[in-house]
Order: C-alpha cells, then structure tokens, then sequence
C-alpha cells in the first residue's frame, strides 16, 4: 500500500514541508516518485518517519543528532523506538482502566 504526501503529513500531525525536509534530510527515507513525480510512501517509509518523529519531535534531538542516531544505531533506535511506542500504549490502557473504575464507584 502507498500513501501520499499529504495523507503521511496528517497521519503524523505535521506539515507536508515538515517530510519534504526529512527526505532530504535521512539518507534512510527514499519514498518512491509516480509518473506525475508525487512522493508515495511504502509502510517502510513510515516506519522511518515514526522513528524521525519521534526522535526529533518527541525526544527533542536536532535534526542532526536524529540523523546521528539513526545511521550509527539504527537497531537500538528502533528497538527503543519500540519500547517506548509499548510503555505509552500500555500506559493508556491502564488510564482507561482506571476511568473505568472510577465510573463503577458511582
């Protein structure tokens, strides 16, 4: 499956400029061009942007420490990457368990 530009923008809450920028930016993200030259991007490519936003959005790292990280590192990137994504989910969970107790008390 192929997604465009703009549809990758809104899955990560960003700009479209935002992932132009990045695919200059990271060796690592190459979406692929249609005949007309629009960007589409493979799940693969956004597996690279989850980690690029993450990085550089949620971690707070420069541009150039994200690239860093991601060409010396890149397994325990995503393997952090990875545990992070699984502690927050795990954390909603028991924020929804926990409302839900606290409507069972009324």
């Amino acid at each position: 499956m192929l997604y465009s530009i703009g549809e990758v923008a809104d899955m990560f809450d960003v700009n479209v400029s935002h992932i132009r920028y990045w695919e200059n930016q990271f060796e690592a993200l190459k979406p692929v061009k249609n005949k007309k030259g629009n960007r589409q991007f493979t799940p693969k490519d956004l597996e690279t942007i989850r980690m690029i936003h993450h990085l550089v959005k949620e971690r707070g790292l420069t541009i150039d420490g994200a690239r860093k990280k991601l060409k010396e590192n890149p397994e325990d990137t995503l393997n952090n990457f990875e545990v992070v994504k699984r502690l927050q989910d795990i954390r909603q969970e028991l924020i929804a368990i926990k409302q839900g107790l606290g409507e069972n008390e009324n």
